[in-house]
This record gives C-alpha cells, structure tokens and sequence, in this order.
C-alpha cells in the first residue's frame, strides 16, 4: 500500500453519483485510474448497506494497492478492516473526542482523516492525531451545497502551515487544478468531476497525470 505521504489523489465511491452503477465497479475503475486514496462515501443508507458496500470494495483497493477510508462510521471501518475511517468536525469533535485514539481499541492501526473549514480547525485536528486532513470546501461544490467556499485563501494557509498530509477539496475540477495547484496543494480529493464524466477511469487518469508534474 502506498504510504500516505506519497499519495497524490483522493477518489470517492459516492452513492449521491452512482446513478445505478455498482459501487465496486466503481471503485474498479477509479483505481484502474490511479487513485490513491479511495473514500466510500454513503449518506442516508443504512449500516447494513455501507458494511456490505464497503466489504466489497476493500478486496478491489487492497489488491490495486490503493487506500480505502469508510467515511462516518468507524465502527465498520474497524469491522472489515479498513485501513482508514474519514470524519467530519462534527462528528468527531462535535461528539466530545479530543484525541483519535479515544475511538479505537488498544492497538488498532486504523487511521482516522479529519474534515477542515479552517486553520482552528485543521491545527485542533493535527493536534488530535489526525493521519490527514481535507482542507475545504475550496471552491462551491454541489456535493455540499450549503457549504460555504473557504477559497484558495486556506490552501495557501495550509501549504505554509500544516506539517501532515492534506488534500485540497470542493469544486475541483480540471479547469481550476492549476490554481488549486498554484496555492501550494499537492494533494486533492475530487468527487463529481471524476465520478459524472463519461469515462471514470480516464478521468481519472487526467488528474492524476496533473497532479504528478507538481512535485511533492
């Protein structure tokens, strides 16, 4: 598995964008892409569903060597053995843990990504132990329509300050990775712009090849 600080690009199976596609066709074609990091992202499915979801798709990651995180639900990250769980501020900090351990039993390498709308909140989830973090949303996304835009100016914030790996996330697409890239980003999440063109897998391909003429 590629370790972490050397993973470029942040791809989703998101169930909002499957439009009745299999989630592990999906993820078939996101890592035939070249994603690195691979998040399954499942909002209003039932548990039983994400578990089942994800125990399909974590057999496809782990034989491309790509990362997996189970978003929200670390409970079934740590069931099927996924290497990785994302959560927002809400979730984690909203529900009183201070630090990433305080989640996991004694000895459980799963690592935890950690949501971030702004430098308070990134510097709390480096100080939590956060494996990374999402920095955004960057640009406004359709993914979270109510989210407000923490534009550019936090990337720049992030690439001077933030000593763990981030990805730049929200809106990305192929006609503003250069800005993204300009800020000081080297790492990206990217949903709808991968997972509503024709060809995933190419698309994918297309930010990664992007992505890699910006050394780390």
């Amino acid at each position: 598995m590629k370790p972490l600080t050397q993973c470029r690009l942040y791809t989703f199976v998101d169930t909002s964008y499957l439009h009745g596609r299999k989630p592990e066709e999906v993820a078939e074609q996101l890592c035939d892409g070249g994603s690195d990091l691979l998040q399954l992202r499942a909002k209003s499915v039932s548990l039983e569903d994400i578990r089942q979801m994800a125990q399909k798709i974590l057999p496809i990651t782990s034989r491309a060597g790509v990362n997996f995180a189970v978003n929200d639900y670390p409970e079934i990250a740590l069931a099927i053995g996924a290497p990785f769980c994302h959560l927002g501020q809400e979730d984690f900090f909203g529900r009183g843990h201070s630090e990433v351990g305080q989640l996991l039993p004694p000895g459980n390498r799963l690592r935890i990504g950690l949501s971030s709308h702004a430098p308070t909140e990134a510097a709390k989830a480096v100080t939590a132990g956060a494996a990374y973090i999402a920095a955004g949303p960057i640009f406004a996304t359709g993914t979270k329509p109510t989210a407000t835009p923490v534009t550019l100016d936090y990337a720049r914030w992030a690439a001077r300050y933030v000593n763990i790996p981030w990805f730049a996330i929200g809106g990305i697409n192929l006609e503003n990775l250069d800005t993204v890239l300009e800020a000081g980003a080297r790492r990206i999440c990217v949903v709808s712009a991968i997972l509503t063109a024709p060809d995933v897998a190419k698309a994918c391909q297309k930010f990664k090849d992007r992505l890699t003429s910006a050394p780390l």
